[in-house]
């Protein structure tokens, strides 16, 4: 979506108000495919990358943190799919326990255990001739991925309790915010389903990533906020969306979306200026700019503290770009885990709203 005002400078600037950075009514749906919204080159490439693939049956892997959508990207490949007229059955494998998950994946029959006074289809039997998403397939236990592999390879499975082989047609888009291939390294992910799964893998990136989507995810936010909350905000002025900007966002497009409708029910009308941003994101961790080198002025400058901040900065984007896991951060420095975790105390860093 884009901006209804360009940034002005001198007075012009000033009147915040009636030239807003991002204009609810204005709002444009330009940058929006299906039910995504981004402009950025990342974005743009995942969009392409989705017209490739939807329309054939290989399984995708989508890798991504927490909140980057990977639902809406697995839900958009179904939609261009040949299978978009059956059923697009999504499960999160991470949010059901695991005693009741293989019930949940392939069903049962009456009697099978405790409870289990019908006999029940599972989501595998209930998507035939469409798309299982399985969301979180890193939190799978060992088991349920060797019957899963089965599916995949064989097509049928097996409900619990029952002896009776089912066959189903079924495409499987698979996603985590894992890193599988060290979940293999660690015994914890089976390598025969990591490699049947790997066939086309997607890297949603981080909203840190894609900061020139902001503007435009804000503004549609913004506008489906005022609609279903009663409200009349008109937008976003510029001071308060350089702050959103500087976010690190560790919640992604999620806590942006969930950001976005809290003040816009708190604001009621008007424009949402800085002062109206909750305190993370007025204090917390801003973006990391790529060091430059510094010009010593005519009066000198402090090396101990120059070469502080340097080491400061790489030790925090270490950290961001694997999502604060010390172990990966450190390998990525090329340092000690507990070398790291001593500079991280020196340094007194934290990750954004802890």
């Amino acid at each position: 979506m884009q901006k209804a005002a360009a940034r002005k400078s001198g007075s012009e600037q000033m009147d915040l108000f009636s030239a807003p950075a991002v204009d609810a009514e204005n709002s444009s749906t330009a940058a929006r495919f299906d039910d995504m919204i981004g402009r950025s080159s990342r974005m743009l490439e995942i969009f392409e990358l989705i017209e490739k693939v939807a329309d054939c049956d290989s399984t995708i892997l989508i890798n991504g943190e927490t909140g980057t959508g990977k639902g809406l990207v697995a839900r958009a490949i179904h939609k261009k799919s040949r299978r978009r007229a059956k059923p697009f059955i999504s499960i999160n494998c991470g949010a059901i326990p695991e005693n009741l998950l293989e019930s949940e994946l392939f069903g049962h029959v009456k009697g099978a255990f405790t409870g289990a006074t019908t006999t029940k289809p599972g989501k595998f039997e209930l998507a035939d001739g469409g798309t299982v998403f399985l969301d979180e397939i890193g939190d799978m236990s060992a088991d349920l991925q060797v019957k899963v592999l089965k599916v995949l390879e064989e097509g049928e499975f097996e409900p619990v309790g029952g002896s009776k082989t089912i066959k189903v047609d079924v495409r499987i888009i698979t996603a985590t915010h894992r890193d599988l291939s060290e979940e293999v390294q660690k015994g914890n992910f089976r390598e025969d389903l990591f490699y049947r799964l790997y066939v086309i893998p997607m890297m949603l990136p981080a909203l840190r990533e894609r900061t020139q989507d902001i503007p435009h995810l804000a503004a549609y936010f913004l506008a489906e906020s005022n609609r279903k909350n009663h409200r009349q905000v008109e937008g976003l002025s510029a001071d308060a969306l350089d702050d959103m900007m500087a976010h690190r966002w560790p919640g992604n497009v999620r806590e942006l979306k969930n950001l976005v409708e809290r003040m816009v029910v708190l604001k009621a009308a008007g424009t949402i200026t800085r002062r109206d941003l909750p305190p993370e994101l007025k204090t917390g961790v801003r973006g990391v700019e790529a060091p430059t080198v510094l010009e010593i002025s005519e009066e000198g400058i402090c090396l101990t503290s120059a070469v502080t901040e340097f080491e400061k900065t790489l030790i925090l984007q270490s950290l961001e770009k694997t999502q604060w896991v010390k172990n990966k951060a450190a390998k990525l420095l090329h340092l000690n885990r507990t070398t790291l975790v001593e500079k991280i105390k020196r340094h007194q860093l934290r990750p954004c709203g802890a």
